[in-house]
């Protein structure tokens, strides 16, 4: 690769790296994941970059990187998880609305497979058109609209599923005190 073209790379990730760790975040959940996940697409990235003839489509091609090598890691991920009955609470330990919105949301984003996971992020926190999406990972249009659908159906059931589990607590939570002060 020609002095150049390593110029253009190192400006284009200083100048869109904040963006791009936000996408990075938006795929996995777990911070240090995110730079992980950035850091090896940056790296592949690297590779091809005097393959891109248009700079200006860098960024979709790089989060194409990403949501490939978060696919990647997630089919080569060990399995050890064990089933529950009853999920764990989510620990929010931002006190605002809005952040524990968020850090919910993350969380509950979890259950999404890989694929609903990446067609919700490039949709609704990319805004992405759904052509744009489809594009982006070589799908068609209407499986993209089939599998958001899914997705987000998806979504409200673990929503209503951990808001019950909450209101369960809260109730033993008031009968125990109720108990104790008596």
């Amino acid at each position: 690769m020609a002095h150049g073209e390593v110029l253009e790379f190192e400006e284009y990730v200083r100048t869109r790296q904040d963006a791009l760790l936000r996408s990075a975040r938006r795929l996995v959940p777990d911070p240090v994941d995110a730079q992980d996940l950035l850091q090896t697409a940056l790296v592949r990235t690297f590779g091809r970059w005097d393959g891109i003839a248009d700079k200006r489509l860098a960024d979709a091609y790089l989060r194409r990187v990403m949501i490939n090598t978060r696919t990647e890691w997630w089919r080569a991920r060990k399995l050890e998880e064990v089933p529950t009955e009853q999920l764990p609470d989510a620990s929010i330990e931002d006190s605002t609305e809005q952040h524990a919105d968020r850090a919910l949301l993350m969380d509950v984003m979890k259950v999404l497979a890989p694929k609903q996971r990446s067609v919700v992020v490039l949709r609704h926190w990319e805004q992405m058109s759904t052509e744009e999406t489809a594009a982006a990972l070589g799908m068609s249009a209407g499986t993209v609209k089939s599998t958001l659908h899914r997705a987000l159906a998806r979504l409200r059931e673990e929503l209503e599923s951990r808001s019950r589990h909450e209101s369960g607590h809260r109730a033993l939570d008031r009968e125990e005190t109720e108990r104790c002060a008596a």
